[in-house]
C-alpha cells in the first residue's frame, strides 16, 4: 500500500483544499495518472499516482488538507482488472452506420384529427400553435418556461415569454432564494491582498488617453501576415508590453518597490499580465519582457492565459513580477482604477477601444480611443513620474514605428 501525501508547493503555503477526484474509489489507476485536483492560495494543481494499482481515496472534495497529510493511497499489490470484452464489434459498427433519426414533422391524426406535438430543435416538445408563434417571432425554445405534460410547450408559455422577455427560464417570480458558497483558497488570497493593497500603500490613479488608429491599422495591415509567419495573432497585448518595457527603463521608480525600509530597482521588465481564471484572478509573469520579440510576447500571452483558463499555472509561473498589466477593455470598462498588485508599485489598466470625436490639428475627427490608466504606490513614485511614464506609453502606442528602438527613428539616426 504507497500512500499519496499532499506535495509541498510552496514556502509560505501550509494547506490545500481538495477541490475534486478525478478517479474514483477502488478504480484502478496507472502510474503518473491524476487522479485529484488540489487548489492552494495561489494555484490549482494535480496529484498524481506514485504506483500502478487500485485507488482508496481518503479525503473527501471540500476537504482541507495540511502538507504531508495523506489525500490518498494506492494498494499496488491489487491485480489489474481484465480489459472488457468488446465482441465482435458488428453491433458497434451498425450504430456507427445507423442514420440518426430525423425529428417528424407536426401532423394531424387521420383517425382522431386530433394534433400532434410537433418536436422543436433540441428535442424541446410544443404544441402546433406554440411552435408556428416561435417561428413567426422568432423566439428561442430554450428560452421558454414549458407547463405543458411532458415538457411539452404551449401557446400560453409562448405568449408569456413574449409578454416576459427579461424573464430566466424556470426562475420563479418574486422569488427569494439565497445561496451560500465555501470560498476558495484562491479567492481568499485574492481577497486578502487586494485588501492588503488598499491599507498598505499610497495609491493614486492618473489617467490620460491614447489614439489606437495607428495601431489598428498597423494589425489589419500585417496581422494574415504575422499569424501565418509566427502562429499566432497579433493582439494589442505585445504593444502595451513593448511599450511599458521602454517607459520602465526610461523611468525605473515605476519598475522599483520597497522592501522594508529599502527601494528594490529592476534593471529588467518581467511584466504581470492579470487573467480571470474559472476560480478566480490570477497575475502570471513575462520574464524578461524588455528582450522578447512582438510574436515572443504573443506566445508567451496564449501560453499563459491557455495554462490559468485550464488551471495548470505552476507556482513558479505566478511569483515574481515588477509591474502590471490589466485589461478590462476586453469585458467593456472603459474607465476604473485598477489596484496595485503588491509588491509591486503600479498597475496599468487598459480599457474599451471606442470611436469617438477627436480635435486633430484643429479638425474634428473620428479616431479609435482607449482609456489608459496608472495606478502607483506614491510613497516611491512621485506625480511627475507616474504622469510622465503614462505619457511616454501612449506616445509609444500613438507612435507604434518607435517600439522598435523605443525612440523616433529620425532622431535616433541624427542622434538627438
Amino acid at each position: 500500500m504507497i500512500d499519496i501525501k499532499v506535495p509541498a508547493v510552496g514556502e509560505s503555503i501550509s494547506e490545500v483544499t481538495l477541490v475534486k477526484w478525478l478517479k474514483n474509489d477502488g478504480q484502478w489507476v496507472d502510474r503518473d495518472e491524476v487522479i485529484a485536483e488540489l487548489e492552494s492560495e495561489k494555484a490549482t494543481f494535480e496529484v498524481n499516482a506514485e504506483k500502478a494499482g487500485a485507488l482508496k481515496t481518503v479525503g473527501k472534495e471540500g476537504d482541507t488538507l495540511k502538507i504531508g497529510d495523506v489525500v490518498a493511497r494506492i494498494d499496488d499489490a491489487a491485480p489489474k482488472p481484465a480489459a472488457k470484452e468488446t465482441g465482435n464489434g458488428q453491433e458497434v459498427a451498425a450504430k456507427k452506420e445507423a442514420p440518426a433519426a430525423k425529428p417528424e414533422p407536426a401532423t394531424t391524426s387521420a383517425s382522431n384529427g386530433k394534433a400532434q406535438p410537433t418536436t422543436a430543435a433540441g428535442d424541446i416538445k410544443t404544441t402546433p400553435v406554440a411552435a408556428a408563434i416561435i417561428s413567426d417571432k422568432k423566439i428561442d425554445a430554450a428560452s421558454i418556461t414549458p407547463s405543458g405534460t411532458g415538457g411539452k410547450i404551449l401557446k400560453h408559455d409562448v405568449l408569456e415569454a413574449l409578454a416576459h422577455p427579461g424573464r430566466t427560464p424556470g426562475k420563479t417570480l418574486f422569488g427569494r432564494e439565497v445561496r451560500k458558497e465555501k470560498m476558495s483558497n484562491l479567492r481568499k488570497t485574492v481577497s486578502r491582498r487586494l485588501v492588503e493593497a488598499k491599507n498598505t500603500t499610497a495609491m493614486l490613479t492618473t489617467f490620460n488617453e491614447v489614439d489606437m488608429t495607428n495601431i489598428m491599422a498597423l494589425r489589419g495591415k500585417y496581422k494574415d501576415k504575422f499569424k501565418e509567419k509566427h502562429g499566432v495573432n497579433l493582439g494589442f497585448m505585445s504593444f502595451f508590453t513593448k511599450a511599458v518595457c521602454y517607459a520602465l527603463q526610461e523611468w525605473p521608480a515605476v519598475n522599483a518597490y520597497i522592501d522594508g525600509e529599502e527601494i528594490i530597482y529592476h534593471d529588467y521588465c518581467d511584466i504581470s499580465i492579470a487573467v480571470s481564471a474559472p476560480k478566480g484572478l490570477v497575475v502570471p509573469v513575462i520574464r524578461n519582457a524588455e528582450s522578447l520579440s512582438m510574436a515572443d510576447i504573443e506566445k508567451k500571452v496564449v501560453e499563459l492565459a491557455t495554462k490559468a483558463r485550464d488551471n495548470k499555472l505552476s507556482m513558479e509561473e505566478m511569483q515574481g513580477g515588477t509591474f502590471t498589466i490589466t485589461n478590462g477593455g476586453v469585458f467593456g470598462s472603459l474607465m476604473s482604477t485598477p489596484i496595485i498588485n503588491i509588491p509591486q508599485s503600479a498597475i496599468l489598466g487598459m480599457h474599451k477601444i471606442e470611436e469617438r470625436a477627436v480635435v486633430v490639428n484643429g479638425q474634428i475627427v473620428v479616431r479609435s480611443m482607449m482609456y489608459l490608466a496608472v495606478s502607483y504606490d506614491h510613497r516611491i513614485i512621485d506625480g511627475r513620474e507616474s504622469v510622465s511614464f503614462l505619457v511616454r506609453v501612449k506616445e509609444l502606442l500613438e507612435n507604434p514605428d518607435q517600439l522598435l528602438f523605443g525612440k523616433d527613428p529620425v532622431k535616433a539616426l541624427l542622434e538627438l
